[in-house]
């Protein structure tokens, strides 16, 4: 039978659930383990498809087209679940089905409450997990407990267990224990507090997960597990990892945290395997190249709403052994103080994708600056529509050039809504969304990055390259360097005089893995090592020449 592990948090939100989610996840993969996730939102919006990224973050897109929490990010990286659309439901989504029941007459004119139907919704969702080849589902509950909008979760989770045996489930909690500076001593009150609103709920932690910035000794484990009517042996410390987020997994294989769930669990498990996580963390703590890297966006000052970008750059930092510092910039602050002085030193340029027209000429300038001084350039999704636009001014000739999201008088719409948006009212939902295919040219860098003519991609936009000006950009120089299958749509731009300049309508960064870096920027960081050793050499070149005329 399939098992069940309910993931909740306490104390404050940001704790991390879903990277302790997801590296459980991977650490029952690597003992052999097939392991579906599934994470659950309390907020009201059917998705965050509509949230701003100052609110939510970055919206992750699956390939089915479900727009879902950033959470389901970690996810993929870490796992092989395979997630769809039933990975991701929130209030908004529950209550709508049962709403849309009730509407249809299901309930057999019934008063609809939110016990049972509201929590019968929950529960029946997370069984849809459950299958013949499926030994755990992991279910993450979002927001904090003591939350209003997560009742009816918790609710529902605590009555599972009495639908599908407690032998079946297993509760785990993350917690905080701070560190307070002035009394210099670890507070669990708090962890205290927090499972106490639980066990008032019903439901009894199995394991306590406790994040903290210092080490937990022996006597305050012992004093969380008697305050919390939690064995010590399952009051696991998770520490701050102010190296890197993908320590977390071994951190928690030290605290033997996958034996625990194991047993509590009676699950039948292979030994652990971590030969290549381990491979992976020696290439970050060993770097051979050190490379500085500026993400142009206009979320910059807001890390989640690009957290897939930054982490797949650092994918292909470890591919080619390299330390990326990456400096997140504001589009904006491009615009008032130029390129030459925000952007001056970097190896490799990258603009991604957003929404409206505030910052866009600072990412357009951006964009010239790294074409006309031949750095290596990556544009994704806005990123590819702002190149379009750089090079219709500056190199085809088309001054006037904008898309048509941003400036409807503009003369000359290089990027315009697609055919298929056109009479689209509703926002939510509706956009060009999920795996998409691409034919890639032979002759094209995207091509020589996958080493296959036939891609799938993400995508999440409604504007498109406007076709009317291909035969104007190819005279000019430009490759279209991956089309639709029907050739209707333009979806990779290159420019290939230049040293790398790759720009895509889609979103790589969804597909890829700290184990497996994502091929276009493993290409764009190859490029970015490249261009810093050439400069490396020419900077000793002309050091030697120096010392030559002096000697």
């Amino acid at each position: 039978m399939t098992k069940f592990i309910f993931v909740t948090g306490g104390v404050v939100s940001s704790l991390g659930k879903g990277l302790t989610s997801a590296s459980v996840g991977m650490l029952l993969e690597q003992r052999g383990l097939r392991v579906k996730m599934q994470k659950l939102d309390p907020y009201i919006n059917v998705d965050p498809g509509t949230m701003s990224p100052y609110q939510h973050g970055e919206v992750y897109v699956l390939d089915d087209g479900s727009e879902t929490d950033l959470d389901l990010g970690h996810y993929e990286r870490f796992t092989n679940s395979p997630l769809t659309r039933d990975s991701n439901y929130t209030t908004g989504q529950i209550y709508l089905s049962v709403i849309e029941k009730e509407r249809k007459g299901e309930f057999l004119g019934k008063t609809v409450q939110v016990i049972p139907h509201i929590t019968n919704e929950i529960k029946r969702v997370i069984q849809k997990l459950a299958s013949d080849d499926t030994d755990v589902v992991i279910t993450e509950i979002g927001g904090t407990v003591g939350d209003i909008e997560s009742q009816p979760f918790l609710e529902a989770i605590r009555q599972f267990s009495l639908d599908v045996g407690k032998e079946n489930c297993l509760y785990m909690h993350l917690t905080l224990v701070p560190y307070l500076k002035a009394a210099g001593e670890l507070k669990t009150k708090p962890t205290q507090h927090s499972v106490g609103q639980l066990r008032e709920i019903g439901i009894q932690p199995d394991i306590l997960v406790c994040r903290t910035e210092k080490t937990i000794s022996r006597e305050d484990r012992e004093k969380i597990g008697l305050f919390c009517n939690v064995p010590i042996d399952a009051v696991i410390e998770e520490k701050d990892k102010d190296f890197s987020i993908y320590e977390v997994p071994l951190s928690l294989v030290h605290n033997q945290l996958d034996e625990l769930i194991i047993r509590k669990l009676r699950l039948e498990a292979e030994s652990l395997d971590l030969d290549r996580w381990h491979d992976l963390m020696h290439r970050l703590r060993n770097p051979e190249h050190e490379i500085a890297i500026a993400v142009v966006g206009k979320y910059a000052e807001h890390r989640d709403a690009y957290k897939s970008i930054y982490e797949a750059i650092d994918h292909a930092g470890i591919h080619h052994r390299a330390q990326i510092r990456i400096a997140s910039i504001q589009s904006e602050q491009v615009e008032s103080e130029g390129p030459e002085r925000t952007l001056a030193g970097y190896d490799g340029i990258l603009v991604p994708g957003g929404f409206g027209e505030r910052g866009i000429e600072g990412k357009v300038e951006a964009i010239r600056f790294a074409r006309e001084r031949n750095i290596p350039y990556f544009g994704i999704c806005l990123g590819m529509q702002c190149a379009a636009i750089e090079y219709a001014r500056n190199v085809v000739g088309l001054t006037s050039a904008h898309s048509s999201e941003f400036d409807r008088n503009s003369e000359h719409h290089v990027i315009c809504l697609l055919d298929e948006q056109q009479n689209v009212t509703d926002m939510g939902g509706t956009m060009r969304l999920g795996a998409q295919p691409a034919v890639l040219d032979k002759e094209s860098n995207a091509f020589r990055c996958y080493g296959d003519t036939e891609i799938q991609e993400r995508h999440r936009h409604r504007y498109e390259f406007n076709n009317q000006y291909r035969q104007q950009f190819a005279a000019h120089g430009m490759m279209f360097g991956g089309l639709s299958p029907d050739g209707g749509l333009v979806e990779i731009i290159e420019i290939p005089e230049h040293a790398w300049f790759v720009a895509v309508q889609f979103h790589p960064e969804f597909k890829s893995k700290p184990t497996c870096a994502h091929p276009l920027f493993a290409g764009f960081v190859g490029a970015a090592i490249q261009r810093r050793q050439l400069k490396s050499e020419r900077v000793q070149e002309e050091l030697d020449h120096a010392k030559q005329i002096d000697s």
